[in-house]
């Protein structure tokens, strides 16, 4: 089984970026300037694979901060650079590079603040939980029966009091509980898990083919396309995009949970095609 330090290792890798040269600076100002022209999926597409470097190099950044995957991370920072391309005025004469990495940064930061734990647990606490699950089960083989506590301390190289710990650091990391009522509403209540994208899904967006991503937002239904744009587009919170549509900020949770879920599942399929 993969070790998580070697999976971060491994991702880490992937966000490493080649320097943004000079020629690639000008070509993106050509490009913005013929897309303020004339606004269209494929120059934004060329837009995006071009700076998809200053992506990469936030997500390498929190990949360090943060337990989350490189995938995840990638695709949120895209849907920033998109709002930045969106938003940017050549005229105000400030680099393109300057003003979308505050954006892709932006919106990783605020995607973080929404899912990850309130608690910041010590990366070597994380790896040897990740550590102790294989460990358990290498010894669950070899002594045919359940390992005690003091056991898997020692496979682990530390003393029951550390593990203890360590296991007490990781369990406070979720302090409520996805199913936990968060609201009363006149048609039932509404849990943690209504309001946070789901951990389970697997974003299969590739650094090298975003195109997918635009198809996928397009089979979206009107309502959802809509506040997903303006959420993650136009830099809008949810509780402006509730009052902008005469909405509550739960069904605006409610819609953008359920359309990142579904361009998730839809990028699968058409990654698996």
């Amino acid at each position: 089984m993969e070790s998580y330090s070697a999976l971060k290792t491994e991702q880490l890798n992937a966000a490493k970026v080649r320097e943004f040269s000079a020629e690639d600076k000008q070509q993106t100002l050509e490009i913005l300037k013929a897309y303020r022209l004339a606004p269209c999926a494929r120059l934004r597409n060329q837009l995006v694979q071009l700076n998809i470097g200053l992506v990469k190099k936030e997500v390498g950044y929190w990949l360090r901060q943060s337990s989350e995957g490189y995938e995840d991370l990638l695709q949120v920072g895209c849907m920033g650079l998109i709002g930045a391309i969106e938003r940017f005025e050549i005229s105000k004469g400030y680099a393109f590079s300057s003003f979308a990495t505050r954006y892709v940064r932006g919106e990783i930061q605020h995607y973080l603040r929404d899912k990850c734990s309130t608690l910041r647990v010590p990366r070597r606490c994380l790896e040897l939980y990740h550590q102790a699950t294989r460990k358990a089960s290498e010894l669950r083989f070899q002594l045919d029966r359940e390992p005690s506590e003091a056991e898997v301390a020692n496979a682990l190289g530390v003393t029951a009091i550390e593990w203890q710990e360590i296991k007490l650091a990781n369990r406070n990391r979720s302090l409520l509980s996805l199913d936990a009522p968060m609201l009363s509403l006149e048609e039932g209540s509404v849990t943690l898990s209504d309001l946070v994208p789901d951990p389970k899904q697997n974003s299969t967006v590739q650094a090298e083919d975003i195109t997918p991503l635009y198809q996928a937002l397009n089979i979206l239904e009107q309502r959802t396309r809509k506040i997903l744009e303006y959420v993650f587009l136009e830099d809008i919170t949810q509780r402006e995009v509730a009052k902008l549509l005469g909405i509550s900020t739960v069904t605006v949770s409610r819609q953008v949970k359920k359309g990142l879920s579904t361009l998730r599942s839809n990028l699968a399929l058409q990654q698996a095609a």
